[in-house]
């Protein structure tokens, strides 16, 4: 049954409603009788019975017939609407789109889209909303309430307590509500609860017997506007909260409670739009003509000033009274970014990601919920943000594999979400990138067959120069292989090395290495025996911290540790040799070979702690460092003008991976950490060494020869029917044990043959295989993999049998399945 549009229904016609009930492992929809009076619609917050207690629940579904398989008498009836209209329109056919495509349940789905604490469970609340009262005109049981209420400190309590006090209290509290003197609210119990403070407001500056001091402090009152938050007042007056106690005592100010939202802020300074150049003038022209649905792929090369283009193309729609989505692959990005977008459109701009606290994730998600136009700038999960109004979808780095879930379910891309809520909205969307991935690079030269029927839907600008006509960096190979041949053993090639050495004249660099940590794996060096994680099939990885003595290795899969053992563990020899290089060991080794070299590490070690991303960047840019060592983050669009030389280590690295996408993946990685040197007013350099300089992904980077890489890639996914040319689908299986994880792949791989066979698909079942990794956290691992024709018109060749599927998985056998997988692995 699909989810309605949002309708309203009321008891006259016997309704009833599916509900999404706030309690943990209540993963269905559970039915409900509306009461005589009420009136809801799809997506409404109600406040329902659920075993012994009273829960939150969301309103999914409602219809007039009560299914024969239910009998009427087993069905309860919805204690009252809490909260109408929470969200837009057709937010939850989105979210029902995205459980069916990547064959997800529901549940998992809202639980990836509403912030933490929204699902969790909750309890009911009840507050006064107006100061003044007729309480003569109301009810005695309505009247008793808001005593009750008005006795309380913040003039709020549960509904089970105001139950307990007031007999009758139902009735009592709709007559309230309908006058608009209380509120209803579900509060969950956890950190995302609504922030209240003390707020204090000017009534009067007229009282006959006021201090000097006190009217001192009314003055700066009223030059505030006449109401401020009463901490950062008080401190603004040198006063003490006694004193406003005084003057409220005198009908001077009130001081009542109000709700503070918690959004991420960050000072910023005024910014003009910026003179373009002729090609962006042109793109930009071709996207403010744009009328509904249109995809936009913008190829612009690294510092061709694609982000000025989406300011101006943002303007007008903010003037239209739309709000706008801008999505960036990385945490990392965010800072950067908000601080330009908030620099031309001021308090209008917010900030939605994982990184935020529970609270302000929240609150922030609240604030999306008003009409007001705004820019919301987020990671993937933003996608499901509630605007209510939405006019443009912005997409930075569309070809970043940030975009794409791998778990938990649903295992969504969200590009593709974009798009259906683009066309949902009927909006465009726009996909910015210098490398933009296969899939969209397709799309906008009309090569797949939906877009040979509705050309006029996708379009392709180009930005083929940088701004102020700055030159590209030259890109230098140093064959690693000759350096060792001629007995330079270091990490640094001698190019490289000398490129450093002119980092202490004031120039900045960056040098990339795509691993984090010391080592890739510790080994005896009497037997050879490597330190493996206990619970995954792969060897630890050194980590150095300074903190501690004794060095720490750790899996990067699970996520276990230990310290590295005194001896071996197979012949008690203490001698070990560390192989392979991460970002520590790179730091180590620089700062042994450069010691007045100053370094700053940037890789998902450093930057855990919130606020992380923005104190590294900002340290750099205030010449704190002299060389920013880091992983792929270094790679995701980060705009420093100052940065003159890039080295990358080990370039042909992720060439070597088992995946289909590795060509494609390694061409854009390198080719982005390249575009970051030469931004600024001087001419940049960039070094990459590799033991394969003749790879042709390697030579093609060299040359900045996008289309030729692009088209050899496509032409061999049309002879393999890979993506875009067809739909990979991944079956992972996962148990404890080995031997019924492997009969349980097969089984599934046997029963998919038969059923394409059965119904004459173009189709193919590749394996079962182990995985790549066989065992991760205890768990052994296979998948199998569905090749299907290319999706036509938004619609999978096939829908599969998921709950066969599952029918098949004894219950310690995980299935997972991953719709447009980005890797194999």
């Amino acid at each position: 049954m699909a989810l309605t549009d949002p309708q309203p229904f009321s008891n006259s016609r016997g309704p009833f409603v599916e509900v999404l009930v706030d309690c943990p492992g209540a993963e269905k929809l559970f039915t409900y009788r509306l009461p005589p009076g009420l009136t809801i619609q799809t997506g409404d917050i109600l406040s329902v019975p659920f075993g012994p207690q009273t829960v939150g629940g969301i309103a999914i579904r409602c219809f007039a017939d009560l299914p024969e398989a239910l009998a009427t008498a087993q069905i309860r009836e919805v204690v009252d609407l809490v909260s109408p209209s929470l969200f837009p329109d057709n937010y939850w056919s989105l979210l029902e789109r995205v459980a069916q495509y990547y064959h997800a349940p529901l549940m998992a789905v809202i639980r990836v889209a509403l912030p933490p604490g929204l699902l969790m469970r909750s309890q009911r609340r009840i507050r006064l909303s107006q100061r003044s009262i007729e309480t003569q005109t109301l009810t005695p049981t309505a009247q008793k309430l808001i005593e009750v209420l008005q006795n309380s400190p913040n003039q709020d309590y549960t509904w089970t307590y105001l139950q307990r006090q007031v007999k009758g209290a139902n009735q009592g509290l709709r007559e309230l509500r309908q006058r608009g003197y209380v509120e209803s609210y579900v509060q969950p119990q956890s950190h995302a609860q609504p922030k209240r403070q003390q707020v204090v407001t000017l009534l009067s500056s007229a009282a006959p017997d006021l201090t000097s001091r006190q009217q001192e402090v009314l003055v700066v009152l009223q030059q505030q506007g006449g109401e401020m938050w009463l901490q950062p007042f008080t401190e603004l007056c040198h006063t003490t909260p006694k004193t406003l106690k005084t003057l409220e005592e005198k009908g001077c100010v009130a001081i009542t409670l109000q709700e503070r939202l918690r959004l991420e802020q960050s000072p910023f300074e005024s910014d003009q739009a910026q003179t373009l150049t002729p090609d962006q003038e042109q793109a930009l022209a071709v996207i403010q003509d744009l009328q509904g649905y249109h995809q936009v792929l913008l190829h612009g090369v690294t510092g061709s000033g694609k982000t000025e283009v989406y300011l101006q193309a943002i303007a007008p729609t903010l003037k239209r009274g739309q709000s706008v989505l801008v999505l960036v692959p990385e945490i990392g990005l965010t800072p950067q970014l908000t601080d330009r977008f908030r620099a031309r459109f001021g308090d209008r701009v917010c900030v939605y990601h994982s990184a935020l606290s529970d609270g302000e994730r929240y609150d922030t998600w609240r604030q999306m919920l008003t009409e007001t136009a705004q820019v919301v700038i987020g990671t993937r999960s933003a996608i499901f943000s509630p605007l209510p109004n939405l006019g443009m979808v912005i997409l930075d780095e569309e070809h970043d594999t940030g975009y794409k879930q791998d778990r938990p379910a649903p295992c969504y891309h969200a590009r593709t979400v974009a798009r259906w809520r683009a066309e949902a909205e009927d909006c465009p969307l726009i996909l910015g990138s210098a490398t933009p991935s296969l899939e969209s690079w397709a799309t906008s030269q009309h090569l797949l067959p939906h877009t040979k029927s509705e050309p006029s839907n996708h379009h392709y600008l180009s930005l083929p120069q940088r701004v102020h006509a700055r030159p590209m960096p030259p890109i230098s190979i140093v064959d690693m292989r000759q350096e060792l041949e001629q007995g330079n053993r270091s990490l640094f090639s001698r190019k490289l090395q000398a490129g450093l050495q002119q980092l202490h004249s004031g120039q900045q660099g960056l040098l990339f290495i795509h691993r984090r940590g010391h080592s890739t794996f510790v080994s005896c060096r009497s037997c050879g025996y490597v330190v493996e994680c206990p619970h995954c099939s792969v060897s630890l990885t050194y980590h150095h911290n300074a903190d501690i003595k004794q060095p720490l290795l750790r899996c990067h899969y699970c996520n276990f540790t230990q310290t590295q053992p005194a001896q071996c563990p197979d012949c008690s020899s203490p001698y070990f040799r560390f192989f392979g290089s991460g970002t520590q060991r790179v730091i180590e080794d620089l700062n042994r070979q450069f010691p007045d070299l100053r370094v700053l590490r940037f890789d998902s070690d450093t930057t855990r702690r919130k606020g992380a991303h923005r104190q590294l960047l900002d340290r750099f840019a205030a010449g704190e460092a002299d060389l920013m060592v880091g992983t792929q983050m270094l790679t995701k669009g980060i705009d420093l003008p100052q940065v003159r030389f890039v080295g990358v280590l080990a370039a042909d690295s992720l060439l070597n991976l088992p995946d289909f996408r590795a060509s494609e993946r390694t061409f854009q990685t390198l080719l982005q950490v390249a575009g970051r040197a030469g931004r600024g007013e001087h001419p940049g350099q960039v070094i990459m060494q590799t033991y394969n300089p003749d790879h042709p992904v390697i030579q093609a980077v060299q040359r900045y020869a996008y289309e030729t890489t692009v088209d050899s890639e496509l032409q061999q996914r049309a002879a393999l029917q890979y993506p875009p040319y067809g739909q990979l689908i991944v079956l992972r299986l996962s148990s404890p044990s080995e031997e019924r994880v492997e009969q349980t792949a097969q089984a599934i791989a046997t029963y998919l043959v038969k059923q394409i066979e059965a119904l004459g698909l173009e189709a193919a079942v590749l394996g079962p295989a182990p995985a790549n990794i066989l065992r991760v956290a205890r768990r052994y691992r296979w998948q199998v993999l569905l090749k299907l024709p290319a999706i036509v018109d938004g619609m999978p060749a096939w829908t599969l049998p998921t709950s066969e599927l599952q029918a098949r998985c004894p219950k310690d056998v995980r299935l997972a399945i991953d719709v447009d997988p980005l890797t194999l692995l």
